[in-house]
């Protein structure tokens, strides 16, 4: 396989991308329909239009900051970057909480966008894993059998391990029906944040670090805190709450 790929002429990466857009607000109803929801369906499409919004500006921040250091007035702020995950979730839970004062919403919100965040950034990952070195979601040079050539040696195929990862989440949250309303998505995101510490250790694509962490860690720490205080869900049954 030749690296990047593409389907008759469009990037990989948009093809994944749009698909997983698309996967993800399909396994929403469907979840929606199978599971029911804590809010109706007037709050949760205001609810979706925020975690879009703050989902697009703190992938895209986040990703600024990982380029912080290649900003000169020759390159425009605007030119650098692209987006990441961890900023799409991070920004798109902040913009659903947000929303959720302005609304009045006091109920937990976030269960039902487990299983369709699992697809939809599997499924992102796929593209991120075809598009190659331009992606930069690599890993280092290894020696292990299954590593990937991208066009400069073998590399650590992080994109396959992150869909791993997401499987392996995926599998023991299903397995782990907790009837606390806020915990499933909790838990979700402490999981995938603590995934990220750790495999983003073995990548050597951001040359900005503090204190030994890149940007994307830190936010993961950031995150991580959050949800250990102010994001704990509440001591109410998903029975009680619907």
């Amino acid at each position: 396989m030749e690296f990047p790929v593409d389907f008759w002429g469009i990037p990989a990466h948009l093809v994944f991308e749009i698909l997983g857009y698309g996967a993800g607000f399909a396994f929403l109803m469907r979840e929606r329909r199978i599971h029911g929801d804590t809010v109706d369906s007037e709050n949760r499409a205001w609810l979706i239009l925020a975690a879009l919004v703050g989902a697009l500006f703190g992938a895209r921040l986040l990703a600024l900051i990982e380029h912080s250091n290649e900003i000169t007035s020759d390159v425009p702020i605007l030119f650098l970057g692209g987006k990441t995950i961890v900023g799409g979730l991070l920004g798109g839970t902040l913009g659903i909480e947000i929303a959720k004062k302005i609304l009045r919403i006091t109920v937990r919100t976030g269960d039902v966008y487990v299983t369709p965040l699992i697809i939809s950034m599997a499924i992102g990952r796929m593209g991120c894993f075809l598009t190659g070195l331009p992606d930069a979601t690599y890993g280092y040079h290894t020696d292990l059998p299954w590593g990937v050539d991208f066009g400069d040696g073998a590399r650590h195929p992080t994109q396959l391990y992150g869909i791993l990862a997401l499987g392996g989440i995926w599998i023991f949250l299903e397995k782990w029906n907790t009837p606390i309303t806020g915990q499933r998505f909790q838990t979700f995101t402490v999981l995938y944040l603590i995934w990220r510490i750790i495999v983003d250790s073995i990548k050597d694509t951001t040359p900005v670090e503090w204190v030994g962490l890149t940007p994307i860690q830190w936010a993961c720490v950031l995150g991580l805190l959050w949800f250990f205080t102010y994001g704990k869900p509440g001591e109410r049954s998903i029975d009680e709450a619907n």
